[in-house]
């Protein structure tokens, strides 16, 4: 991290090529802008150090333009992992003001006809990835008062659940709508084996997401919702944890997807405090502890590969467009990170300066 900061100065990567972080690879979209500044609030988290601090709070300025951004689903992924860690930190007016605009903003493009929030892609379609942004649009409508925002981001949590989670508690990456009537025409994918499979990162996307939904909303069809997800992520994969990039695609050349396996880690150990059952809570937990230890081991954990930048190997972007692929990630680094400082502070019995996780 001091690396990335300080070689190459305000510069956001998504993902490496051979291991580089600097290069000329395409985007597809921005959303990823808040994980390098939510992985600086995790090391201050761990360590105290001022020095991790000031850089977080540098490049969360850096993205405080994008509050606005209404041209993307992604603001949760940018101002959850950065301005809402600070406000933790830090709690004034002034951080808690870009949070509320930030999730107002997101909030703004939530669709009537369909019940639906899109994507960046096209006004008829919506992605699971939506899941892991609603968060920051419950806050701003319970900071605000503002109820029908509240109602916006609990229609598309419902419209989500009946559309792209399925009666197996597997997920569609997308589901396409007739922006007229706001039917549901068909589901979709765009870096899935195909659209009837399911997608690991978009399952995680979900496991995640609806456990927000539940902690903000204590609406318990999310948490069975989260659960069932829960379930298929952990009949479908290998008892270590970690998934290919989809569950049906046969005799995949990439085996394993590394920033699915740590979203779902910090998803778990998420679903571990919000289950109802002390059983289930433990065996949540537990099953997170042994995606990290499979993750920390060298054919992952970057320590031992010298001149390789990231920290976590084996991730993927998007398969289809070739892009990031058998490398390392920005959304594995944060999430990762943010699950060995949640598991830590559980073996500690403690906790850091800044929570494991916003608002936490």
């Amino acid at each position: 991290m001091r690396h990335l900061v300080t070689v190459h100065p305000d510069y956001f990567p998504m993902y490496t090529v051979a291991g580089k972080w600097k290069h000329g690879g395409e985007a597809w979209t921005n959303w990823c802008e808040g994980f390098l500044g939510g992985q600086l609030w995790l090391m201050f988290a761990y360590t105290g150090d001022l020095w991790w601090r000031d850089s977080a709070v540098h490049y969360s300025r850096l993205i405080e333009h994008r509050k606005t951004d209404d041209s993307v689903h992604d603001l949760g992924f940018l101002f959850w992992s950065t301005w809402r860690r600070w406000y933790d930190y830090a709690p004034n007016d002034s951080i808690n003001a870009v949070l509320i605009e930030a999730g107002k903003t997101a909030g703004s493009r939530f669709r009537e006809n369909g019940q639906y929030l899109p994507s960046f892609v096209s006004a008829e379609s919506s992605f699971i990835d939506i899941m892991m942004n609603v968060g920051i649009i419950f806050y701003a409508a319970e900071q605000s008062g503002d109820a029908a925002l509240a109602q916006s981001a609990a229609r598309h949590c419902h419209t989500t659940r009946r559309y792209l989670v399925r009666g197996d508690g597997s997920t569609a990456h997308e589901g396409l709508f007739n922006t007229d009537t706001g039917d549901f025409l068909r589901a979709s994918t765009h870096q899935g084996w195909r659209d009837d499979s399911s997608w690991a990162r978009g399952l995680t996307w979900a496991i995640y997401g609806f456990g927000t939904a539940y902690q903000f909303t204590r609406g318990i069809r999310f948490l069975q919702t989260a659960e069932a997800c829960a379930a298929y992520y952990i009949k479908h994969t290998a008892t270590h944890g970690v998934p290919p990039n989809d569950w049906l695609e046969p005799d995949p050349a990439d085996p394993f997807e590394s920033s699915a396996a740590a979203i779902a880690a910090s998803a778990f150990l998420q679903l571990a405090e919000l289950a109802t059952d002390a059983v289930r809570a433990r065996m949540y937990q537990q099953y997170a502890f042994t995606i990290l230890d499979r993750l920390l081991q060298p054919d992952f954990l970057a320590l031992e590969t010298p001149q390789w930048e990231g920290i976590l190997k084996q991730g993927t972007y998007h398969q289809r467009l070739g892009l990031g692929v058998n490398e390392s990630v920005m959304w594995g680094e944060y999430f990762f990170l943010e699950a060995l400082l949640s598991a830590l502070n559980i073996l500690t019995d403690g906790g850091g300066a800044v929570s494991a996780r916003p608002g936490g």
